[in-house]
């Protein structure tokens, strides 16, 4: 009996560490709940404590197509691979995966003076509409990085963002559009071409 308790006790306590890491993280209460075992109850203490705020309240982001603009794919991009190198090549779990990827995204927005496109609920959000196969990773055809896209898209011969940038896109944003393939290829380890190095008619194509 008491070896049961200790148990619960335990994972209650892993529970309370894992609600915490995700709230100093920017989660929504529904990301909380969705994720966590925690009562409402307990969940709203506790972002009280970490946040010094109540949670705010709303719905969630429900649409797929807010990943597809440039910029915005970029970084969906970015996050969604780290996320699945975690999970499948690290073994973490999907929670784990979740928080080390976003952390590891924001770093690496950080190092490039990059702001930052998603918060945690938009990275949480993207990987349901993948598990709801909504989504897919495409491969560009000139850097090899593999993007996000929707389900049922062309797989052939399509062009990112970030190898062609539209011509909006300052030359600040264009470097990090760069500086994101690089980072496709520290985490997918795979041999991703630098669109600085394509001919300059392809680039502008």
């Amino acid at each position: 009996m008491n070896l049961i308790a200790k148990k619960s006790l335990t994972e209650e306590a892993q529970e309370v560490f894992r609600a915490v890491a995700l709230i100093e993280l920017g989660a929504r209460m529904q990301v909380l709940e969705s994720e966590l075992t925690l009562s409402r109850e307990r969940l709203i203490r506790l972002y009280r404590e970490v946040r010094g705020v109540s949670p705010p309240k709303g719905m969630l982001p429900f649409s797929a197509d807010w990943y597809m603009p440039w910029l915005s794919n970029i970084h969906a991009s970015l996050f969604f691979n780290t996320y699945l190198f975690l999970k499948n090549e690290a073994s973490c779990s999907h929670l784990d995966a979740l928080t080390k990827g976003y952390r590891l995204y924001l770093e690496h927005c950080t190092r490039n003076d990059a702001e930052p496109v998603l918060d945690l609920t938009r990275a949480w959000t993207l990987v349901r509409f993948f598990e709801a196969e909504m989504l897919q990773l495409t491969p560009c055809c000139r850097c090899t990085g593999k993007f996000v896209a929707h389900k049922h898209d062309l797989q052939h011969g399509v062009v990112c963002g970030a190898c062609q940038p539209p011509s909006r896109a300052g030359k600040t944003r264009k470097a990090a559009a760069r500086a994101a393939v690089q980072a496709f290829a520290s985490v997918t380890d795979e041999n991703v071409i630098d669109p600085a190095a394509l001919p300059i008619s392809a680039e502008a194509a």
